[in-house]
């Protein structure tokens, strides 16, 4: 297990410099100037003085791979800078927003574990019944249906028609319930089927018969036997539910006015500040990625089959 944890933690180190790269390369070779867009948000004439000392301050006259060894550097140290809208370090306005997003984040975590696991066990238990049918309808149309465009109904319908909840802002638990539902409801839907379907290809496996053949409770049989090896699955797919929290949250944070790290990042696609979105954008791959390796390292823990299968193949 030791060695299976250590060689994914030495695969962070390549992706996350490719990452880096990605990030700093996309967004300076990019359409525009950070000069210009340093003048223009500070509301600085851009003479041709003015944009040769921006690019001096903000280090644009150095070679291109100058510049992203340093911004690296100083990335390493969590100081990405200081925003050209706020002039306030980046990293401390990253900070002063991530509690309400990690609040969403969570509390929509959570929803679609609680709601998505007895959906999958409910369907799983009658198969090809109404109930089974009722559940893959609701996932197609989860599935299906665009998350912004969801947000809008939930706003049309309980703020202006039915006047319940609060349309946007962080007010308390009210104004909670139509952002989670609506960053949710893909991987909602994503998780009951894919429970469904891990939860009916177990119960046809050997143990599970011999299991029932013996006289163990069906109940007994369900939860300690099928339910128990069909949530493997679910554990990879857990990252894939944060990736969808992240990318989402910066719909949904906007179009909510939830004051969180996502409609921080959109506002600063808008304005063009550079440290903004490279502290976001990497911050967040770096989220990301570690938190599929722990899913990795968890998951080989509960089926040692997957490590074990690592090492041989490392062995040849």
């Amino acid at each position: 297990m030791r060695k299976y944890i250590l060689g994914r933690l030495l695969m962070l180190i390549p992706m996350l410099l490719g990452a880096s790269l990605i990030i700093f390369f996309m967004l300076r070779l990019g359409r525009g100037d950070p000069a210009l867009d340093y003048l223009r948000l500070s509301q600085i004439p851009p003479t041709d003085e003015a944009i040769a000392e921006a690019r001096n301050m903000l280090g644009l006259n150095r070679p291109i791979i100058v510049q992203y060894l340093d911004w690296l550097w100083r990335a390493l140290h969590l100081d990405f800078g200081l925003s050209y809208v706020t002039r306030r370090p980046v990293m401390e306005e990253f900070l002063y927003y991530l509690p309400a997003s990690m609040y969403l984040g969570t509390i929509a975590f959570l929803f679609i574990m609680a709601v998505s696991i007895p959906l999958g066990m409910w369907a799983a238990a009658h198969r090809d019944r109404w109930q089974d049918q009722f559940v893959r309808m609701f996932s197609f149309v989860g599935v299906s249906l665009p998350n912004f465009w969801l947000g809008f109904l939930l706003v049309l319908l309980f703020s202006v028609w039915l006047r319940w909840l609060p349309p946007f802002g962080r007010e308390g638990l009210p104004s909670l319930i139509m952002p989670v539902i609506t960053v949710s409801l893909m991987s909602l839907a994503i998780n009951s089927r894919l429970l469904r379907t891990s939860m009916l290809e177990v119960k046809g496996q050997r143990y599970v018969l011999w299991a029932a053949m013996r006289g163990l409770p069906k109940r007994h049989v369900n939860t300690h036997h099928v339910l128990r090896n069909a949530m493997l699955p679910i554990l990879t797919a857990a990252g894939m539910h944060l990736a969808e929290l992240i990318g989402w949250s910066m719909v949904v944070e906007n179009l909510f006015a939830w004051p969180g790290v996502g409609r921080w990042s959109v506002n600063a696609i808008y304005n063009r500040d550079f440290p903004v979105l490279q502290c976001f954008t990497m911050l967040m791959t770096t989220a990301f990625v570690v938190f599929n390796l722990g899913i990795d390292i968890l998951y080989a823990w509960l089926d040692p089959r997957i490590r074990y299968s690592g090492d041989a193949q490392g062995g040849h």
